[in-house]
């Protein structure tokens, strides 16, 4: 089945007929007009997918402004229709520059049936060709705003946390390298997504790497890609993190695992901006924001020699620590809630609320898996809770390890967990728990103050 729209405009109505008879099998729908004011009005009635236009209307003129003028009038009402210039042998060097500005092709007076026709079926190719490179840039940009659609972080409101977040909302759109340190759970992440979002990339990728996880054999290929046959699983070709990233952000977590043999590979990427897929020999030029993160404590890294000083100082320009959970215990109830607002959503338990004490036993627990594991903890609350409340009892902590016994703790931190867990034991009874104490309730009130409890 013929498929397409044509619009012909030439000022010679013999020549229309004689295009009409033969391109009216070739077309969907063909049709001819000898005006070219009458172009605005036909656009507005169909939309053309292709025009033939002559380039010169007027009597005695042949320098082909008209042409150029409805070339870029056509390209205005519909920058999507191909728009093939119709002249006489005379006027190549005006077609040629018709091309340059715009048009798809050109044909030549007294035409070739044959050429003719494969000349506008070759418009028509491009201009759908260009509808669905058009349609696939849409999707991507959609899929992108999908991948990065994200809310404001939600990590709490202590003193610690604020600083944190007023020096993200400073650096975030500076193109910065960043390093994110901190333990398992405290957020790394949602801190990198957050400077990604609030950075001038935002409507791009933000690709995030486990490098702890790459095996040393697939490092290159992971990060710099690989041409097809490179290697025996190498089928087809494949882009790196480095260029999926491209124009966007690259977050490199738990880089202090990168075995030191690799460092250097990537510190030559990381200064040329450059990489070069496995197999292949031609240079990717990548442009990339890197935001990196690790667990491990980067001077013992250095210090011990497990880490190149130059990779660091490549990767450091802006340092943003990130406190435990347990340093920071006025952040639990702000997380605690978040989570239970969702979770009580994903399992239909909307009118879920806390019941008196939980944040208390919560304050008293020492989250060795931080925010990571306050999170799971209140799932598993909803999860287990009965009626509408979550009480203490649901919340489950997981065992105490030997190892998390020896870790150090404070005077104040004990008495702290001391005051909190006669209070949860006593269900907040203040004659009890300063009972249970052996301190008096005046005593009892004035440490709960300067506690925050």
């Amino acid at each position: 089945m013929p498929q397409g729209t044509l619009l012909i405009v030439d000022d010679n109505k013999n020549a229309l007929k004689a295009l009409q008879i033969f391109l009216q099998y070739e077309f969907e729908k063909v049709k001819c007009i000898s005006n070219p004011n009458q172009i605005p009005s036909e656009f507005r009635a169909t939309e053309y997918d292709v025009v033939l236009l002559d380039m010169n209307f007027t009597a005695g003129i042949n320098t082909g402004n008209e042409g150029f003028f409805w070339l870029k009038e056509i390209k205005k009402i519909s920058p999507s229709t191909e728009v093939v210039m119709f002249t006489a042998y005379g006027d190549v060097e005006l077609a040629v520059r018709a091309v340059k500005e715009g048009a798809a092709d050109f044909v030549l007076k007294p035409w070739d049936n044959d050429k003719m026709t494969a000349t506008l079926k070759a418009a028509l190719r491009l201009h759908y060709t260009k509808l669905e490179v058009n349609r696939l840039q849409r999707e991507q940009k959609g899929l992108k705003q999908e991948l990065n659609k994200e809310t404001k972080m939600i990590i709490g409101t202590s003193p610690a946390m604020l600083k944190v977040v007023q020096l993200v909302n400073k650096i975030a759109d500076t193109g910065a390298n960043v390093l994110i340190t901190g333990e398992n759970g405290t957020g790394k992440e949602v801190i990198a997504k957050e400077i990604h979002r609030l950075s001038s990339r935002q409507n791009e990728l933000m690709v995030t790497v486990d490098m702890g996880s790459i095996p040393e054999t697939l490092f290159e290929s992971e990060l710099f890609g690989h041409k097809k046959g490179a290697f025996t699983d190498a089928k087809d070709d494949r882009a790196g993190k480095f260029e999926l990233a491209d124009k966007g952000t690259l977050f490199l977590d738990e880089i202090g695992n990168l075995p030191l043999s690799l460092q250097s590979k990537l510190l030559v990427a990381l200064q040329s901006r450059v990489v070069v897929p496995v197999g292949g020999s031609t240079p990717v030029p990548v442009d990339i924001r890197l935001i990196s993160a690790t667990n491990s404590n980067i001077d013992n890294l250095l210090a011990s020699g497990k880490f190149r000083e130059d990779l660091l100082y490549r990767i450091n320009t802006i340092h943003i620590e990130i406190p435990p959970l347990r340093e920071r215990l006025e952040d639990i109830e702000v997380l605690a809630t978040h989570f239970l607002h969702k979770f009580a959503s994903k399992y239909n338990r909307e009118k879920l609320t806390f019941a008196p004490r939980v944040i208390v036993k919560m304050k008293d627990y020492h989250w060795p898996g931080n925010i990571r594991e306050l999170e799971h903890t209140v799932e598993k609350a909803v999860i287990l809770s009965d009626g509408q409340k979550i009480k203490p009892d649901d919340v489950l902590f997981k065992p105490v390890s030997a190892k998390t016994l020896a870790t150090p703790i404070t005077i104040e931190e004990m008495e702290k967990q001391m005051i909190a867990s006669a209070l949860s034991k006593f269900d907040g009874n203040f004659s009890s728990a300063a009972n249970e104490l052996g301190i008096t309730r005046q005593t009892l009130y004035n440490k709960i103050k300067k506690y925050g409890i």
